[in-house]
C-alpha cells in the first residue's frame, strides 16, 4: 500500500512503522515501503527513488 501508516495520527504511525521494521529485522524477510515522507525513507537499508520519471537506486 502506499503510504501505510497515512490515515494514522503521528504517535500510532510511528509504533506501527516500529513494529513493522522491528519484525523485519527479526524475521528476516523482505519489507518494501511506498512513501513520501524521507524520514521513514531514511529508516531502510535500501532506497529506489522515481524523480522526473527515472528510477534510480539510491
Amino acid at each position: 500500500a502506499d503510504e501505510p501508516t497515512g490515515s494514522l495520527d503521528f504517535a500510532t504511525g510511528e509504533t506501527v512503522m516500529t513494529l513493522m521494521f522491528e519484525l523485519n529485522q527479526e524475521l528476516g524477510t523482505t519489507l518494501v515501503l511506498v512513501t513520501h515522507d524521507p524520514a521513514i525513507a531514511a529508516r531502510c537499508q535500501r532506497r529506489i527513488t522515481i524523480e522526473a520519471g527515472k528510477i534510480s537506486d539510491s
